[in-house]
């Protein structure tokens, strides 16, 4: 028996046919000109963006096919795959699907919002799609959130259309949409359990949900969590347990107000608050799909909002309301349509405005002399930083080394990295807190790229690579200690310093027979206490600080100025304060490990210059120690 349509119930301020507005065809001209503005922008960019760390470890998931992994299902992985298939072993090929899948999204908006409320609207909210700068820079990197937003849109237009009537064509577009969702990350639950809740808030939702095409819809979709499912029957839940238990404090923590702050700061001020009261009134409306955007779009918001008071606050998360703002957009022309053209006009340029800075920001990260300009500040972009000058390093290493000679990693974002710029998706990886921390650790296990150290090498040269810079400075000796556990002690390190040191690795050769269980002796360790990072200085000044070398010593400690040495300083004071601290500390000269040194800058140019240290060990080794700014007056 053929289904009657379901009569629409348009409201006087969400109407369901096209919009009166006289300037279609400008509203047309100005998406199809952003479009191809910011996809050419964002095609160059790509293009010089060094590799973000977890893009590293997607490429190195691609290059190990799987249905699923430890962190993740597997589309992301078969993506980046693909994109270094056909665009080459390059960052932009690697980027490539992301980019395409991202330019869906404005196109999926426009054409939600045109069927719903007219083309003139249509246009504007696909604007509005490309400016909203979470989703405008969409693909920029290699990372699930593009698909993730595609499989959103294409749920919340199956909904739409199914609100009006349950057709086969509309099931099957929820059924792609929930797969490609299953298929992205653990994070589409959210929108799956949002989603049906808002059907069932509505009376024509309800009757959705009680036509079983609906339900083949949504049990294809649940086909498709399968094999996460089985990953993680196979190993004892470790996916889920990372993702749900692991990686969250769950326990109050008051920084969940930060959300606010944040997401409008993100989303552009007007332009979040717009979203939101777009929300508000489209809750309020007679329209069923307008009440259905609304409820989707604000529940996942919220939903973010009361999560972030729970949820794991040392990783990014800003990202993770997208899906609710991509709800949110179809209903916001009709409220824009209500403002003063002065506030409408601001809302579109501030919108463009954290576009342009966004784009910006990822533009500076990808020049080398904007970068290190940042060096000393807190939101210094390291994971973005030194791969290539690592890369370079490692190959010139290990072409001074005896054949056969294996590289291995001190943490899954060294080997990832090296893997790509070296093309060798087996570089073995040491334990490490970060590979726990990001939820790696079982996935290197499966590939059998974990190694115990020197017990797993035999009689094999080792080229050790590591990066002090992974672990808090607090931490660090720790650390030097735990390698010395697993790799016996460390010779003399050839050091790369990346913008002023903030970026370090450190490559140990590590010639057979391994010295397990020896001496240790680590890198050395220092501070400055005075002048503090950014001070301002006279032309004479005096530093001071302490400085020590477990295992062997100091000889002597010299001061440097913008990478020149410009006194040698007075090394052995005193300072019982170091020991204290650093109490597993071997260095011999304990507590004799103060300096302090006076320097005659009096040649060089007013302004901000980089103070550093260089350190003599007992064992004959030199080590340049990161830079901190100074403002000579």
């Amino acid at each position: 028996m053929r289904q009657v349509p379901a009569p629409l119930h348009p409201s006087r301020d969400t109407p369901a046919v096209e919009a009166p507005h006289p300037d279609r065809s400008r509203a047309r001209t100005v998406f199809w000109a952003l479009f191809a503005g910011v996809f050419a922008l964002k095609l160059l960019v790509a293009a010089r963006l060094p590799l973000f760390v977890d893009e590293a470890f997607y490429w190195l998931e691609g290059q190990h096919l799987a249905p699923a992994y430890s962190d993740l299902p597997g589309m992301t992985a078969w993506l980046a795959r693909l994109g270094v298939t056909l665009g080459g072993d390059t960052a932009l090929g690697l980027r490539l699907p992301f980019l395409l899948l991202a330019a869906l999204v404005p196109v999926l908006v426009m054409r939600i919002t045109a069927r719903e409320y007219g083309r003139e609207y249509g246009w504007r909210a696909g604007s509005f799609a490309l400016l909203l700068p979470l989703s405008g820079t969409l693909g920029l990197l290699a990372l699930p959130d593009a698909a993730m937003a595609v499989a959103t849109l294409l749920c919340v237009d199956a909904g739409a259309k199914l609100l009006r009537q349950v057709t086969a064509a509309a099931a099957l577009e929820l059924a792609l949409g929930l797969s490609i969702g299953a298929l992205s990350h653990y994070r589409f639950i959210a929108v799956i359990g949002v989603g049906l809740i808002a059907l069932l808030l509505l009376p024509d939702g309800r009757r959705v949900l009680r036509d079983m095409r609906t339900w083949t819809a949504i049990a294809i979709g649940a086909a498709a969590w399968a094999p996460l499912v089985a990953w993680n029957f196979d190993n004892a839940d470790a996916g889920l347990r990372f993702q749900l238990v692991d990686r969250h404090p769950w326990a109050f923590h008051i920084e969940g107000l930060w959300f606010i702050a944040i997401q409008a700061l993100l989303v552009t001020p007007l332009l979040f608050a717009a979203l939101l009261a777009a929300g508000w009134r489209g809750n309020r409306s007679a329209h069923p799909s307008s009440r259905y955007f609304a409820l989707l779009g604000g529940l996942v918001v919220l939903g973010f909002f009361a999560l972030g008071f729970f949820a794991d606050t040392e990783r990014v998360s800003f990202h993770w309301p997208l899906p609710g703002y991509l709800a949110l957009l179809p209903l916001l022309p009709a409220l824009l349509a209500a403002w003063p053209t002065w506030l409408r006009r601001a809302t579109w340029a501030l919108a463009g405005v954290g576009l342009v800075a966004m784009l910006g920001y990822y533009t500076a990260v990808s020049i080398p002399e904007l970068r290190a300009r940042t060096a000393a500040q807190k939101w210094y972009p390291s994971n973005f930083a030194g791969w290539d000058e690592l890369a370079d390093a490692v190959k010139l290493e290990r072409a001074e080394m005896p054949d056969g000679t294996r590289i291995v990693a001190g943490s899954f974002k060294l080997g990832a990295e090296l893997g790509f710029a070296l093309g060798e998706p087996r570089i073995a990886v040491l334990d490490h807190s970060l590979n726990r921390k990001h939820g790696r650790a079982p996935q290197l296990r499966l590939w059998g790229l974990w190694t115990r150290g020197a017990e797993d090498w035999g009689d094999d040269p080792v080229l050790l690579v590591t990066s002090p810079s992974d672990v808090p400075y607090k931490d660090l000796l720790a650390r030097y200690h735990g390698l010395c556990a697993m790799v016996g002690p460390l010779p003399a390190a050839r050091e790369v310093n990346v913008d002023h040191g903030r970026q370090r690795f450190l490559l140990f050769r590590m010639e057979p027979p391994h010295a397990v269980g020896a001496e240790c002796t680590t890198p050395g360790m220092a501070w400055i206490d005075a002048p503090v990072s950014g001070a301002a200085v006279n032309r004479r000044f005096d530093v001071r600080g302490w400085a020590f070398k477990d295992g062997t010593g100091l000889e002597r400690v010299e001061v440097t100025l913008d990478g020149r040495v410009v006194a040698t300083a007075r090394y052995g004071l005193n300072s019982p304060g170091t020991k204290a601290f650093w109490g597993h500390s071997t260095d011999p000269n304990h507590p004799r490990v103060g300096f302090e040194a006076s320097v005659d800058a009096g040649g060089l140019a007013p302004g901000v210059h980089w103070l550093g240290l260089r350190l003599h060990g007992a064992d004959g080794s030199v080590e340049a120690w990161p830079e901190q700014p100074v403002n000579l007056r």
